[in-house]
């Protein structure tokens, strides 16, 4: 007798592991959900605190209609506005939003839109801008790097009894950095100001042109560790106490012809008054000088020492060159020459030996 066997049906395969995907993905997707709703509930929660302990030293900072927002991978702190107070002075700024990346949380982005509000004693200021973007890049001991830049800057500051002062700039960078090997040991801080088409009419009559300004600015400032935000008063005598000074490495003016460059070092006296030594180095400054210095000796002697500024600044050496070759035409940016040195003691300014008339630096607090 034959036996005739049946072949076994073919087991179906299982699809599941094709759902394995989808499901860790949905996992993962929950819990990055949970975990950025928890660091938005903490970054909520040491905002309060930092405003309470603010509130607690005097300092009242209000952030009207704030949310925070950003999901997934950011975290959004928006306010409608941003109104701060404390004892001496107070500001008002438009709409705010910092960022800050999840994983990246020492680096955050600002930015500020106008218009900014600001009272100071007797002084008020009122500042608009197109553009207004600041970065910070933390570390866990200090900071590694702070910058601030600005389009189409406008202002007008004003003060009792005093003309209203105008100013405006195209452009604006503020940077600021640990000084390399010193920040630790000495507190001090790098700084870099570049400023490009710069106006204030109030002063155009001293200098005599209306052409914007150029300005640059590195410096050092020593003991910056020690400045908080406690009122200026109070601060800036701390910082004096603790040798705090500013050390100017370059300090650059450049309007129309008028052009100069200076370093040196800045402090503060026992009676809260700058003092120090500016070394500059000019071109086209001449008349400026003489129309000061006749404010005190008179216009004949201002205008002969507008002339011995002149011999400084080789305007000797250029005649006597243009008389050799009458048909020569002088250089339009003629190289900067030194001048004397510019001292700041006892609240008074001094080019040289010449007092400065006129000229009664006041105490800063």
């Amino acid at each position: 007798m034959t036996t005739t066997t049946t072949p076994a049906a073919p087991r179906a395969h299982s699809r599941k592991g094709l759902f394995v995907p989808f499901i860790l993905l949905a996992t993962l997707v929950v819990l990055w959900s949970a975990a950025w709703v928890w660091v938005r509930d903490r970054a909520g929660r040491e905002m309060d605190a930092w405003l309470g302990r603010e509130a607690a030293a005097g300092r009242t900072w209000t952030c009207a209609d704030r949310s925070i927002s950003g999901y997934p991978f950011r975290i959004e702190l928006r306010c409608a506005s941003l109104a701060f107070a404390r004892a001496d002075s107070r500001f008002t700024l438009g709409p705010i939003t910092a960022v800050v990346q999840v994983y990246q949380p020492r680096q955050g982005i600002l930015q500020v839109a106008g218009p900014f509000h600001v009272e100071q004693g007797d002084l008020t200021g009122d500042v608009t801008w197109t553009s207004l973007e600041a970065s910070f890049h933390g570390a866990s001991e200090a900071f590694v790097r702070a910058s601030v830049v600005v389009d189409a800057l406008k202002g007008t500051v004003r003060g009792p009894g005093q003309p209203d002062i105008a100013f405006d700039a195209q452009h604006l960078e503020a940077h600021g950095r640990p000084t390399p090997g010193r920040f630790a040991a000495e507190g001090a801080v790098d700084l870099s100001l570049r400023v490009a088409k710069a106006a204030v009419p109030f002063i155009d009559p001293y200098v005599g042109n209306a052409d914007p300004t150029d300005i640059a600015l590195d410096a050092t400032v020593n003991r910056a560790a020690t400045l908080h935000t406690g009122t200026v008063a109070r601060e800036l005598e701390a910082w004096r106490q603790a040798g705090g000074s500013l050390d100017i490495a370059l300090l650059s003016l450049a309007k129309g012809n008028r052009r100069a460059q200076a370093h040196g070092s800045l402090s503060l006296d026992p009676s809260h008054r700058p003092e120090g030594q500016i070394d500059v180095r000019a071109a086209g400054v001449e008349a400026i000088v003489g129309q000061v210095m006749g404010q005190r000796f008179g216009a004949e002697k201002g205008a002969l020492i507008g002339n011995l500024v002149g011999q400084f600044l080789g305007g000797g050496r250029r005649a006597r060159a243009e008389a050799a070759a009458p048909d020569a035409v002088p250089p339009a940016d003629p190289a900067l020459k030194a001048l004397p040195p510019l001292r700041i003691a006892d609240g008074r300014l001094m080019l040289g030996p010449f007092p400065i008339p006129n000229v009664e630096l006041p105490p800063l607090y």
